[in-house]
Order: structure tokens, then sequence, then C-alpha cells
């Protein structure tokens, strides 16, 4: 939503979002402190968020969705797979740039960032750390084209709160994560943007690990996590 930048420094975000916007042809962008956390929000929009429930902690371990991944792969997507209450399910996949987190729309794309990018309908999860190709300290974006999922994204990324009401004055219908990507963060990439060439490659993936031989990721048989 539109910000003044006289009173709002969160407006340098909104900026920064319409920017990603134009660069990447997506209808909306919800920017986040980190790629892990954008898989985090748009996981948890799909399997709890967008059907009004109060958040994952409530969900108990054995109504966990199974979400899928390929085996290969950053450790910490599993992680945002289980705080969004679903739990992992590990497929045989060779992928290059990013890969989808099934049944859900929603796509790992942290070694891909490109001008166009976009594909309709789906949510694709980006990141510019310092080792990817926008090379920012942190931070990361969902990219889709849900009006009701920004709107929850914009709240969910910040506690919860409503953009431009005070926590006295705002009321909290669901648990919110504290994810938000920082102003002066936000501005380097602003302004990254501006000499940023059009069309990049995928990043390599061949040195993550095979993460369904970790015994963090077996389902345990009942309870609560």
């Amino acid at each position: 939503m539109p910000m003044d930048l006289q009173t709002n420094p969160h407006a340098t975000t909104w900026l920064f979002e319409q920017r990603l916007a134009k660069y990447t042809a997506a209808p909306f962008v919800a920017c986040v402190n980190s790629c892990t956390m954008a898989i985090t929000l748009a996981l948890a929009w799909f399997i709890w968020g967008r059907h009004g429930l109060a958040g994952a902690h409530q969900i108990n371990t054995a109504e966990r969705v199974p979400v899928s991944m390929p085996r290969p792969g950053y450790l910490s997507v599993p992680q945002s797979v289980i705080h969004a209450g679903g739990w992992p399910d590990f497929r045989d996949e060779e992928w290059s740039g990013c890969y989808q987190l099934l049944p859900f729309p929603v796509w790992d794309s942290a070694r891909r960032f490109t001008s166009g990018m976009y594909v309709a309908g789906q949510h694709q999860c980006v990141s510019f750390h310092a080792s990817k190709n926008l090379g920012l300290e942190q931070g990361g974006a969902i990219l889709h084209d849900d009006p009701a999922a920004q709107a929850w994204y914009e709240r969910a990324r910040f506690d919860g709160r409503t953009p431009g009401i005070s926590p006295q004055d705002d009321a909290f219908t669901f648990v919110g994560f504290h994810c938000y990507i920082n102003p002066s963060t936000a501005a380097q990439g602003l302004l990254r943007l501006w000499s940023f060439g059009q069309h990049h490659s995928n990043l390599p993936n061949d040195d993550y690990p095979d993460l369904s031989t970790l015994d963090l990721y077996k389902r345990p048989p009942t309870g609560n996590r």
C-alpha cells in the first residue's frame, strides 16, 4: 500500500516492491527478510491463512499436510514446511533454479532471479542474499497475483498487524511472524535494481545434501509440534 516516505520508513519497502513487480512481471510482490520466510509465509497462506485459521501452532502432527520437495535442497526449506503446518515429503527430482512445493503453487526460486520470471497463478519465493544474483545482505520476496494473499502477507510478515494501524488500535485475528525486510535493505535493493541486468542464469545447486536422510525430517507418529 502507498506510504509517505517522510512519515514511514517502510515506504521504501513499498517502492522496492513496485520496482520488483515491474522487473519480474509479477502483479504483486511481498518482501520479507529471507527466502526461507517467503516460503514459510506462502505455505502458511495455503495451509491455514486463506481458510481463516489462527495459525500453524493449532495443527496436530497427524493432521499436517504432506508437502513434496526434491531430496537435494537447502536445510531451511523443510523447516519452513513444518513451521507453516505441513510435513516434508521428499521426491526424486533433478532441478535447476527452482522447484515446486507440491501440491501448492509455491516455488522455491532461491537459485533464480531474472527479468520477466513470473509465471501466472504461482507464488514464487526469491532470495536477495549476498550469495544470490541481486546480492544484498539479506532479504527475499513472494511474487504472485493474488490480492487477498497480498493483504495477508503484509500483515503476516509484521506480527499480524494491519499496515498503517498502531498496535493499540489494531484488531489481531491470527498469529503472525516477525520477518519484514529492513527499510535500509529495501533501499539498497531499490538502488541496485536500477543498474541490474535483464537476464541472469540460474545459480548452481550441486552442493545441497539429500535432506531425506536426516532424522530431523522423519515424521513422528503422534503429538503436537
